[in-house]
């Protein structure tokens, strides 16, 4: 079987040759790219593909967000100053701004100030959402569906769920259990009209080209435990996946952090899949108890290879033991995928990618 293939027969409930072995490199990419190893537009072209093939890695995370969002009413500033990005937001109902620093050692970028930074922002914050459209932009997956071929599949976003909109983007943490202690009519107004908001972009989302949609929560369970997810998060996670399931699409979730807390819990929404689960030492929870605690669902368990173990940090000898024992686990049934949890850093090493795909081979046969 391709890539693509085996992949797909796991996704539909059906029976692969070996365990699927997919990664997202677009971390990595986006590293050499800095550095000057790959051209400015190494990500969207045919050789982005090429470099899949050659390494033996099944192509499917680089998904994205097939919608612009236009915000109307308001008076919109966007700039930069050095590593500094701002959005500036004009409401009848005041101002709110975020920033976001780029870190040139890291090639990334986090938020260093969130539009939400109390309850005093909310009237503002809900305007602008209130206030936003969404128009489908689909170019980039139509670009995808012509470059995939049997290397793997089409996969965009939908938007994150409102409580993980203002966790992970707009408010963070803190704000978030401030807001929820303090002002709790008023946050769960914002986050009603986050959810209309949402599903607008969602829908977009569910009719492009894409094969699969995520919700890319981005979820750790030390930050949104069983009572905020069954409050504030199942409705919205398993409305999709029922829609996306009604047009013959899969559906997952990113849940890249600690797993005891929520894998249970997520594991009964209805989702295809879960992605970039890390397991210990790195996360919470051993390969060999993933099962046990997914509960009696069918959901498959994607992830297993945290993204250190690419990098010379591990040794080649902790790397191939890491991955044999994984493929154990994974082999004695077909509902796990080996991926990296989450994506393979800046510093990663090729030969470590290749290595992944010859011990799939060897040790991953049913």
């Amino acid at each position: 079987m391709t890539l693509r293939e085996r992949a797909l027969n796991l996704l539909a409930g059906k029976h692969p040759d070996v365990v699927p072995w997919f990664g997202d490199l677009d971390y990595f990419a986006t590293g050499l790219i800095a550095r000057g190893l790959k051209p400015a537009d190494f990500k969207v072209s045919d050789a982005y593909m090429d470099w899949h093939r050659e390494l033996g890695v099944g192509y499917y995370l680089q998904g994205y967000f097939p919608y612009q969002s236009i915000i109307e009413n308001c008076r919109v500033k966007e700039w930069k100053e050095g590593n500094s990005r701002y959005k500036q937001v004009e409401t009848p109902h005041g101002t709110v701004r975020e920033c976001w620093q780029y870190l040139p050692i890291a090639f990334a970028e986090a938020p260093v100030e969130h539009f939400i930074k109390s309850a005093d922002d909310l009237p503002a914050y809900r305007y602008m959402i209130e206030n936003t459209r969404y128009e489908p932009d689909y170019a980039l997956a139509q670009t995808r569906c012509r470059q995939v071929g049997d290397i793997g599949f089409v996969l965009c976003y939908l938007p994150k769920s409102p409580l993980m909109q203002l966790v992970a983007m707009d408010a963070g943490i803190e704000t978030v259990v401030e807001l929820f202690s303090d002002a709790t009519d008023e946050f769960e107004q914002v986050l009603d009209s986050l959810r209309k908001s949402h599903d607008q972009a969602a829908q977009i989302a569910v009719d492009s080209p894409a094969e699969v949609l995520m919700i890319p929560e981005n979820l750790s369970s030390e930050c949104v435990g069983p009572k905020w997810f069954e409050a504030y998060m199942r409705d919205y996670e398993t409305t999709w996946a029922q829609r996306i399931a009604l047009t013959g699409k899969y559906s997952c979730i990113h849940l890249d952090g600690t797993l005891k807390g929520l894998l249970r819990e997520v594991c009964s929404v209805g989702l295809t899949f879960i992605e970039a689960m890390t397991p210990a030492p790195v996360g919470d929870l051993a390969i060999e108890e993933w099962a046990a605690w997914s509960g009696n669902s069918s959901t498959v368990l994607w992830g297993g290879m945290p993204g250190v173990y690419f990098t010379d940090h591990t040794s080649d000898a902790e790397f191939d033991r890491h991955v044999k024992n994984v493929l154990q686990v994974m082999r004695s049934e077909p509902r796990y995928a080996l991926g990296v949890a989450d994506q393979v850093p800046p510093d990663g090493l090729e030969r470590r990618l290749k290595r992944v795909g010859q011990l799939v081979e060897e040790y991953g046969r049913y």
